[in-house]
């Protein structure tokens, strides 16, 4: 399942850097994660980073991209086939 930022954000730009896959962004008025690039860091790290890091715990999962462990690092094989 990918993860999501809630309207809790207080933009505080811990989480951009951290994302591997990089699918942290500004939104027009908090940081969103493209649910096409989020692995929830399966294949590079055992938790997901930008939740480890987040001040104000507003990074939940998704309930409109379930997604098991495998596809996740389906997904993560495909992100990093061409890096």
């Amino acid at each position: 399942m990918a993860l999501m930022i809630t309207d809790e954000c207080i933009n505080c730009d811990v989480c951009l850097p951290e994302c591997p896959n990089e699918a942290i962004s500004q939104g027009d008025e908090i940081y969103i994660i493209d649910p096409n690039k989020c692995t929830e860091c399966v294949g590079h790290f055992d938790t997901p980073q930008c939740v480890e890091v987040c001040p104000v715990d507003c990074i939940p999962f998704n309930p409109d991209y379930p997604e098991t462990k495998e596809q996740l690092q389906e997904k993560f094989l495909r992100l990093t086939a061409n890096k």
